[in-house]
Formats: C-alpha cells, sequence, structure tokens
C-alpha cells in the first residue's frame, strides 16, 4: 500500500458531485455576464472636426473577382499572399498580392501586383505590376512594413536551371516615390 507523501491531499479526488458544483458555478457566471454588459458605444466625432479634403479611410480592396494580367492556360489564377496597407500616404489601403497560375504540378512563376480602388466604381484594379511571371521568379517571404513592399525572390542564374530547383535568391523593397513603385534591393544577389 502506498501512503500519499502529502497526507492533507488524499481526500482531493473528483467526485461527480464536485463536477456538479463546477458546471453550475460556471453557468452562474456566464448567466451574470451576459446580464451585466457595457453600453453601447455612443461615440460620435462632433461636426465640422475633420480636416477638409482628408480622404474617407475605406477597407482594403479584395482580390477576388480581380482581372489579374497574368496568363493561366485551362488552370485557374490563385492568390497566394496579400497584405493591405497605405503605400502611397493618401490615407487609403492598397493590397498587395502574391498570383500564380494553379498548376498541378511544378513551380509556377509568381506575379506580384498593387491593388487599389477605382475612384469611380469603387472596384479593386491593379495599378502596377511589380513581379511579372515571365521573369520566372517565385516569392518566398512577403509582407508590407512601413510603407514598403518586402519580398524574397527565388529565381534561376540561366535558362538551363530546371524549375523545379531555382538556384539565385534576391530581396526585394519597392516604395512609392515620385508616383512610381521604386525597386531597391535591401541585400545583394545570393546563390542558394
Amino acid at each position: 500500500m502506498q501512503q500519499s507523501a502529502v497526507p492533507e491531499l488524499a481526500h482531493a479526488h473528483t467526485r461527480p458531485i464536485h463536477w456538479v458544483a463546477t458546471a453550475t458555478a460556471v453557468a452562474g457566471v456566464m448567466a451574470l455576464s451576459s446580464v451585466l454588459q457595457p453600453n453601447p458605444a455612443t461615440a460620435a466625432q462632433a461636426a465640422g472636426t475633420q480636416a477638409k479634403g482628408a480622404p474617407a479611410v475605406t477597407a482594403p480592396p479584395d482580390p477576388a473577382g480581380v482581372d489579374f494580367p497574368i496568363e493561366c492556360g485551362r488552370v485557374r489564377e490563385l492568390v497566394q499572399k496579400k497584405a493591405s496597407g497605405d503605400l502611397d500616404g493618401d490615407g487609403s489601403p492598397e493590397t498587395v498580392v502574391v498570383v500564380h497560375c494553379d498548376a498541378p504540378m511544378g513551380t509556377p512563376p509568381d506575379g506580384v501586383y498593387v491593388l487599389t480602388r477605382a475612384a469611380e466604381t469603387g472596384k479593386p484594379r491593379v495599378v502596377a505590376t511589380l513581379i511579372d511571371p515571365k521573369d520566372r521568379l517565385t516569392v518566398t517571404d512577403f509582407a508590407l512594413r512601413d510603407g514598403a513592399v518586402l519580398a524574397t525572390l527565388l529565381g534561376y542564374s540561366s535558362a538551363d536551371v530546371p524549375s523545379c530547383c531555382p538556384d539565385v535568391k534576391d530581396s526585394a523593397k519597392w516604395r512609392w516615390k515620385n508616383d512610381a513603385f521604386v525597386r531597391s534591393t535591401p541585400a545583394g544577389t545570393q546563390t542558394v
């Protein structure tokens, strides 16, 4: 026969009555919390306090239904990654997407596109191509930080390198400057 190392806790075996008591206590807390709710928010901006000429903040453009400039033949295009933020400083968010053809085999190249809303209709549309799929690049890491688009790109040193095995790794950064996205390379090209 074994003795408990802590004899005063030897009575700590759960019994059905313990579970009933616990369930009752939890139900009581839930019932009380549903009765004691905070008042609904009633804050409103005073009339005339909005800066003139400031654009209204809208939801970021949704890539669903956008016609991307990518040729996929019989397979559909697939938005693999997306991120949103205000890239041009106008107060409205843009969405940057990584798109490729949903091929059943191989490594299809990616396209990177910037979406905004059309001023007339509010519908999302492509306003810039940062990476063209014809460049045979694959995007691995992808993010928006401090108003810039950052990506790690895998590519090929020559046309002789099989598309399964990219042998070049590059980092790229795009920032809105003088009405265009300007690319810089934070780190030099590296061999994978």
